[in-house]
């Protein structure tokens, strides 16, 4: 398990985190979301013990982290910006990963290879961006690590590759238990995929909740409500949208406790929704000041 406490990290007066918690079970998906500039990358880069925090706790297995070889070894992390020795091949980088990962596994590597139809030999920086992200992710799954990190991991692939991505992950996760925490703006993606979620703003954990229990505790609503009619009381709205009498409701709760407070007005049309991910993330940045303009759904 990953365990986050309160972590703080200021950079020349600004406090990219600001007492940031979180957890990340064993053998889950954990899907970290939020907007440009809320923290992700930097909590990621304590992860990977690449920052030292100010204070706080950061623990995978009761393990810390930051100058810890044995915890960093058990970790493959996928940066969005990928760093490669700048002549060197695909075959040049699974060589050098072999002679310094003990987890290196060359078969698995070789078998990879049909699912990655890359050029093994041309220097990697001489591919596409798509083609190098397939190349990261193709070597960081051969190296078996129990905790895979990934920013941004489909970014720049095709349809085709994203979901046969999706597919190693999955699998990976289903036969060795490895713990994946995911980075993406892709919220759509992230839905199909992720176990949990946490949504993070200015450096602080809005809420962290597995898929089921987000969608759970808040309602889409359409509604048409009789001539003279209001909206009752007693209703948590996040968001209303009226586009003339249909009133589309983003209402805090549960979706049968809405429906029954609804009914007490004799609505003459009403229907629940689903929400997706990506308008669950965007009501709930806005109901903490986070900059949404109104949208019609």
């Amino acid at each position: 398990m990953i365990k986050v406490k309160d972590i703080v990290k200021t950079f020349d007066g600004f406090r990219a985190l600001d007492g940031l918690s979180l957890e990340v079970p064993g053998g889950s998906i954990y899907g970290l979301v939020g907007p440009n500039g809320s923290g992700k990358s930097t909590i990621i880069r304590h992860l990977t013990g690449i920052y030292l925090q100010d204070s706080g706790e950061i623990t995978i297995d009761g393990e810390p982290v930051f100058e810890n070889p044995a915890v960093k070894a058990r970790i493959a992390y996928i940066p969005d910006d990928i760093f490669y020795f700048s002549q060197a091949s695909i075959t040049d980088m699974m060589k050098f990963y072999n002679g310094v990962q003990p987890t290196f596994d060359t078969g698995l590597f070789a078998k990879l290879h049909g699912v990655f139809p890359l050029d093994v030999k041309q220097p990697i920086r001489r591919l596409s961006k798509g083609m190098q992200k397939q190349a990261a992710f193709w070597l960081a799954v051969a190296m078996r690590p129990d905790i895979l990190i990934l920013d941004e991991p489909v970014d720049g692939l095709d349809p085709v590759m994203r979901r046969q991505v999706w597919s190693i992950i999955m699998q990976d996760v289903a036969e060795r238990n490895t713990t994946v925490l995911v980075s993406s703006h892709n919220l759509r993606e992230l839905e199909d995929v992720c176990d949990r979620v946490g949504i993070i703003d200015k450096g602080r954990l809005l809420l962290e909740r597995s898929l089921s229990d987000l969608q759970e505790n808040i309602a889409k609503i359409q509604i048409v409500l009789p001539d003279g009619a209001s909206l009752p009381q007693g209703l948590d709205i996040i968001h209303e949208n009226s586009p003339g009498r249909l009133k589309t409701l983003i209402v805090r709760g549960k979706a049968s406790e809405t429906t029954n407070i609804l009914s007490s007005v004799n609505p003459l049309f009403m229907d629940v929704v689903p929400l997706n991910l990506e308008e669950i993330f965007i009501y709930e940045l806005g109901g903490a000041d986070y900059a949404v303009k109104d949208i019609i759904l």
